[in-house]
């Protein structure tokens, strides 16, 4: 499979379409997130639904810590590539996989313990309590296969790759929908079943590009590798555990405040947190392309980094941000002027009380979308350029304020204080971002001149 310089090219041609696959790749991941809610809110109930809607948020806190710690493991990997490190890079990735692998089985017997815990803490309705619980006792197996597809799809990515892992989540995700039909509409397994059609799912995916990466992929020949002496180095451990931390650390503090915002949510009732998981999942497909683009970006900027191409950053910086706000407005002009209607598609329409309130948090975030889409550009960039815990300030500023305000202002003003909370979230970060890159290039400028 071809695999992508880019260092060299059309910066926005050669970005785009080193994005398009994981544009798809992710629209196929929330298509199906889409078919599981649609699924269970039919075939199920409402109760059902806003038991999976919060779990997929619990799901996603989890997940993220993974995630991003083979993101922060992924932007080293394309550095070492735009370095034409070789060995580094091998280096980078016997000791990151060691490292990440450990952390997850950490992360899985953790939440395995702390569940009951964790739920009451997200203040769950007893209505639904025993079907989350049931719901999550069996996803929490597929953790492990998390890890896997997203640490050597990064891997992949990091060297111009992206066709590879969109075969695999393709692949996943058709075997996803087909085993959510089977076990829950036609054998009437409920809750459980649709968490058994995501971890055999998941373990599909994960397996299947793991060995694809270790037959396919020449950095990855153990033989080789063990006669070039390459093993885990513990003062690398050390770097890629702070550089792949803070770039975990990022991904769950952005879902922990998330997960914050749900334990509000379900505070309000059973209907609130059925409107609240349709929504969430609507928003999350309207803003993915700006999302993945950002992250195609990401590793844009950071093979040119490891390349010391720096005026070839400046161009594709100018070119992503204009990309990114042509998306994002497409999809505000989608989601504000059709939110009934794409309510509608997940929600019976006699429930007509879930379909408001889902329809006024639409508006409300379908409105602001080029927030979020400059927020995800600047994520990536700082993440590319070895400065990950910028990222995170960012991240923490943007979620500490949507929750600061959700929580004071939503006992006095209702629901509604929630959803506007979000969007001032992003600005604020996105001010903060663009002050902080400005700076950086204007010093970067000076060092060039002295």
């Amino acid at each position: 499979m071809k695999k992508r310089n880019l260092t060299k090219g059309n910066v926005t041609a050669v970005m785009l379409l080193f994005a398009v696959p994981m544009i798809l790749g992710n629209i196929m991941q929330q298509c199906y997130n889409l078919a599981d809610t649609w699924i269970v809110g039919r075939f199920v109930g409402a109760e059902a639904l806003a038991a999976v809607g919060s779990a997929y948020t619990l799901m996603t806190f989890l997940n993220s810590i993974l995630i991003g710690m083979c993101m922060g493991s992924g932007a080293l990997f394309s550095i070492c590539y735009g370095r034409r490190a070789l060995r580094k890079l091998k280096e980078y990735i016997v000791s990151s996989f060691v490292l990440i692998f450990s952390v997850t089985v950490i992360l899985t017997i953790v939440s395995y313990v702390c569940l009951d815990p964790i739920l009451t803490l997200m203040q769950i309705p007893a209505d639904i309590y025993g079907l989350m619980r049931s719901y999550m006792g069996l996803i929490l197996a597929g953790l492990i296969f998390v890890f896997l597809y997203n640490y050597f799809a990064f891997l992949l990515r990091s060297s111009g790759n992206s066709v590879i892992p969109l075969i695999f989540l393709g692949v996943g995700t058709a075997l996803n929908i087909g085993l959510d039909f089977f076990f829950v509409a036609k054998l009437g397994r409920g809750v459980k079943g649709a968490a058994e059609a995501t971890v055999l799912a998941q373990a599909a995916a994960g397996l299947g590009i793991a060995l694809y990466a270790l037959v396919k992929e020449p950095e990855l020949n153990m033989k080789k590798m063990k006669e070039e002496g390459i093993g885990i180095r513990a003062d690398l451990l050390k770097e890629i555990f702070s550089y792949s931390a803070s770039t975990g650390i990022q991904q769950s503090v952005m879902n922990f405040g998330i997960l914050m915002v749900q334990g509000l949510v379900n505070s309000f009732g059973t209907s609130v947190m059925a409107a609240f998981a349709a929504g969430v999942k609507i928003d999350t497909l309207a803003y993915m392309p700006a999302q993945e683009f950002g992250n195609a970006y990401s590793i844009f900027i950071s093979q040119n980094y490891g390349a010391d191409k720096k005026e070839r950053i400046r161009k594709g910086t100018k070119s992503a941000a204009v990309t990114v706000i042509m998306f994002c407005a497409a999809a505000s002009a989608a989601v504000f002027f059709g939110a009934e209607f794409l309510m509608g598609i997940f929600i019976d329409p006699q429930k007509t009380q879930i379909i408001q309130i889902g329809t006024g948090y639409l508006k409300t975030e379908g409105a602001c979308y080029c927030g979020i889409g400059i927020l995800f550009l600047l994520y990536g960039y700082f993440r590319a350029v070895e400065r990950p815990k910028v990222s995170l300030l960012l991240t923490i500023l943007s979620l500490g304020t949507r929750v600061v305000l959700a929580y004071a202002c939503a006992p006095l003003f209702g629901v509604g204080a929630i959803w506007t909370a979000i969007p001032i979230g992003w600005a604020m970060a996105d001010a903060a971002g663009i002050i902080l890159l400005r700076r950086g290039e204007r010093t970067n400028r000076m060092n060039e001149i002295m």
